[in-house]
C-alpha cells in the first residue's frame, strides 16, 4: 500500500471509529474486470492468514470423534460436535444456522458423514468444514481464527468481500492485512483483473483505496 492509500485509510478509520456501541469490523470489497467468473478455474475460494489477525478470535466448531482431538479442541476453546449428532443437527434449523456463524473444521474421517448429513446446506454457502490435517489442533484453530475467507458469491458477480480487521486496530496493521488479501487475489487471478478496492466499517459508507 502506498503512502496516499495509507493516509486515506488512516483518515477514514479516525473519522469513523467509535461511532457505534460495538466494535465494528473493517471490511474490504474488491471489484474485478476482464475476468470470466462463469469459469470454475476463475472462481475464488481462498483462506488468507492475516499477519495481524482480525482483532478478535473467531469462534470455531470442530467435528470430531477422536478423544484426543476432542480434548485438545475443547482446551483451545472450540465447540466439539461428534459424528452421532450429525443427523439431528441436519433437522434443527437453529443449530444449522449456528454453523454458519462459526469457522468449521473436521476430523478427516468424518468428512463423508458431514457431506451426507450437512452437505446440501453447507455446500452452497461455501461453509463445508476444512479437514483437520495433522495432530496440532491448537495451531490449526489459531490459524483459522486469524484467517479471512475470500469466496466468489456467484457466477456473474465480479466482486468479493472479506473482513480484514476491526476499528481498534491501527492503520498500519490494517494496511498489512489488506496488502496480504490483495496479494493472494493477485496471485490467483493476476493484478490486472483488480478494478478497484473499497474499505468500510460495519455500519459506515465505503471509501475507495484502489
Amino acid at each position: 500500500m502506498d503512502k496516499e492509500q495509507l493516509d486515506k485509510l488512516t483518515a477514514f478509520i479516525q473519522e469513523n471509529k467509535g461511532q457505534r456501541k460495538f466494535t465494528q469490523s473493517v471490511e474490504l470489497a474488491v471489484n474485478f474486470s476482464g475476468i470470466d467468473f462463469t469459469k470454475q478455474d476463475n472462481r475464488l475460494n481462498l483462506q488468507v492468514a492475516l499477519p495481524n489477525g482480525k482483532g478478535k478470535v473467531s469462534s470455531v466448531i470442530i467435528f470430531a470423534d477422536d478423544l484426543n482431538i476432542k480434548s485438545k479442541a475443547e482446551a483451545a476453546g472450540a465447540k466439539v460436535i461428534d459424528g452421532k449428532s450429525l443427523p439431528s443437527i441436519a433437522t434443527d434449523k437453529a443449530q444449522m444456522n449456528e454453523l454458519l456463524e462459526n469457522e468449521l473444521i473436521a476430523q478427516a474421517s468424518l468428512m463423508p458423514q458431514i457431506a451426507k448429513s450437512l452437505g446440501q446446506f453447507l455446500g452452497p454457502r461455501n461453509k463445508m468444514p476444512k479437514p483437520l490435517v495433522g495432530g496440532d489442533v491448537q495451531s490449526v484453530i489459531n490459524s483459522i481464527s486469524k484467517s479471512t475467507s475470500i469466496r466468489s458469491k456467484g457466477k456473474y458477480l465480479p466482486t468479493v468481500h472479506c473482513v480484514v480487521g476491526n476499528e481498534k486496530m491501527d492503520a498500519q496493521q490494517l494496511a498489512a492485512n489488506i496488502d496480504e488479501v490483495i496479494g493472494a487475489i493477485a496471485k490467483k487471478l493476476g493484478r490486472h483483473t483488480i478494478k478497484s478496492a473499497y474499505v468500510k466499517l460495519t455500519m459506515s459508507a465505503p471509501v475507495r483505496l484502489i
